[in-house]
């Protein structure tokens, strides 16, 4: 075994060296591990190691999983300054919020730390090609450190991250894969992949150097409040000595959850060590378009439900599956340390995004505005006090890369299959479906003897809100169900058997119980210019099939309301 660690099934408690490449239990099978390490030692020795030491993160290197750190490999990780809010403390009436700045990171994100270790561990390991799935920002800084590490990097990214971030972890020379599908569905995509060529697959929050690498967050904020505040009262007993603050409350986005699992560890470590002599509670943030962690701890469940199609702008927090990751969690949050899980809408983030710009003069990615809209969601409801010292994860910041520097080819591109993507949204015309009042425009037809079109524009408008919407699939079956159900608009095909829309829309607006209803025709044909002539003036709009995949739709329903 190493000299300074081991790693231990959580479930049955076997211990193990570390290898990154053994991913499961020898004895159990399980397949979360954590680091353990020699406290006892520790507690002497480490106090006497740290003056002197640059601020970074291998400042803690006796507590991290590398038996021989590189120096080489390091892009000067860690170390990030924690910034007083004075202002928007003033604001909100709690003096001491701080803001641990991430951004500062060599590329710009909290995901830094994690990328720095777990390269590290898979370069002393012997890895030299690796597989990834990523929402963006885990992306970019694996990129950064397999690059100076010479580690082949494959990165399944799911369409919905930002371009700017896609560019910039090509530019650092990985193969990147666009995923047209939701994050979940590209690291089943990658898992495949790494299978298939048998390459080494990050396992994300299971992965042990990913855990000891975030619980640096927590060390750093310790040292550093306790340089700004000074040492705490000594107000336990088993730790009357302790020389370093933790704060009241720890506050943080959340997607996967490795990042406040790893922080948790830190800070049960300091306990152990007698570095500190309390823990923060923790306040997890979630948007509300994809809120699995917050609907388990909200209806008391041990476990979260998958959310299968995300519903948020925020690509970053776009995680509808965290697994056992929210079990640790929220065992931890009831037992241990305190505090809850709570979401935010998207258009609250981007609000308090603005506020921060403007207050503090920091500009922050969206996963950052969800930190801090839960942030003053809490304090507002009273579950933060005003006295109490709160820190805030600024996780990080988009970094844009000019499209001309990498050219065209610098990606390529997966479509999953139409019964995989049932739940995918979709991108561009799902934004602007957001802005539709359901409760104004409740009922729609579609009228179209085409299924998939009927199913695209129907998980179109479903993705957006609770609208009641009926289906037919020829003309004179759309008559009668438009007689029958009176919607409030009907979208219409041309080109259908039985009766073709012209015949529909003559009947409709010749009984006057539907002359009203207004129409928008979607089609795909060719027409004449009498055809449009016939259409002239007893039709909303009309759209050619193919170019409707835009905000065009959903302004022609807009003008409507």
């Amino acid at each position: 075994m190493s000299a300074h660690f081991i790693v231990k099934c959580i479930d049955c408690g076997h211990p193990t060296p570390f290898l990154p490449t053994q991913l499961i239990c020898p004895k159990c099978g399980g397949t979360w591990k954590e680091a353990e390490y020699d406290y006892k030692h520790l507690a002497h020795s480490l106090p006497l190691s740290l003056p002197g030491r640059p601020f970074d993160l291998w400042r803690y290197r006796e507590l991290l999983p590398i038996r021989s750190p590189n120096p080489a490999l390091s892009l000067g990780e860690g170390g990030t300054p924690l910034i007083k809010a004075t202002n928007l403390g003033m604001m909100l009436g709690c003096p001491n919020i701080f803001i641990k700045d991430e951004r500062q990171g060599p590329t710009a994100s909290f995901k830094d730390r994690q990328a720095a270790v777990t390269i590290a561990a898979l370069k002393e390991a012997g890895i030299s090609e690796l597989v990834i799935a990523s929402t963006g920002n885990v992306a970019i800084s694996y990129s950064a450190y397999a690059a100076r590490a010479g580690i082949k990097l494959y990165a399944f990214l799911t369409s919905l991250v930002p371009a700017s971030k896609m560019r910039e972890v090509a530019l650092y020379g990985t193969q990147v894969i666009k995923v047209t599908g939701s994050y979940d569905q590209a690291k089943k995509v990658a898992e495949e992949f790494a299978k298939q060529k048998n390459i080494y697959r990050d396992p994300g929050a299971m992965n042990v150097p990913t855990i000891e690498a975030m619980k640096t967050v927590g060390f750093e904020i310790a040292e550093q409040l306790t340089g700004i505040m000074g040492p705490p009262f000594a107000s336990n007993t088993q730790h009357p000595t302790a020389p370093w603050r933790a704060p009241d409350w720890y506050i943080q986005s959340v997607s996967g959850g490795p990042g406040p699992y790893g922080v948790m560890k830190g800070y049960e470590e300091l306990l152990k060590l007698g570095m500190t002599s309390s823990l923060p509670k923790f306040g997890l943030i979630q948007s509300e378009g994809c809120a699995p962690m917050v609907h388990a701890w909200k209806q008391n469940k041990d476990t979260a439900i998958p959310i299968q199609s995300p519903r948020t702008l925020i690509a970053t927090l776009a995680t509808g599956d965290p697994g056992r990751t929210y079990t640790i969690l929220s065992d931890r949050i009831k037992n241990s340390f305190g505090g809850t899980f709570e979401d935010v809408s998207d258009k609250e983030a981007f609000r308090t995004m603005h506020i921060l710009a403007k207050m503090e003069g920091i500009s922050v990615e969206p996963a950052t505005g969800v930190a801090f809209a839960g942030l003053i969601k809490l304090i507002r409801a009273g579950v933060i006090k005003s006295d109490e010292i709160i820190v805030v994860n600024c996780t990080g910041h988009t970094m844009p890369i000019e499209r001309n520097i990498l050219g065209d080819r610098w990606a390529r591109n997966v479509v999953l299959s139409s019964q995989t993507m049932e739940e995918t949204p979709e991108e561009g015309l799902l934004s602007a479906l957001s802005k539709v009042a359901t409760d104004r425009f409740p009922r729609i037809a579609i009228i179209d003897d085409n299924a998939d079109v009927r199913r695209l524009i129907r998980r179109i408008l479903q993705s957006q809100g609770s609208y009641t919407i009926f289906e037919a699939d020829n003309g004179r079956k759309g008559i009668d169900l438009v007689m029958r159900e009176k919607p409030n608009l009907v979208i219409l095909d041309l080109m259908m058997p039985e009766l073709d829309g012209f015949a529909v829309m003559d009947a409709l607006q010749n009984d006057p119980e539907t002359a009203d209803i207004p129409i928008i025709v979607v089609t795909a044909k060719e027409l004449t210019t009498e055809e449009k002539k016939r259409l002239n003036g007893h039709i909303q709009t009309l759209m050619q099939k193919g170019d409707f995949m835009s905000d065009e739709l959903m302004d022609e329903i807009r003008s409507l309301l």
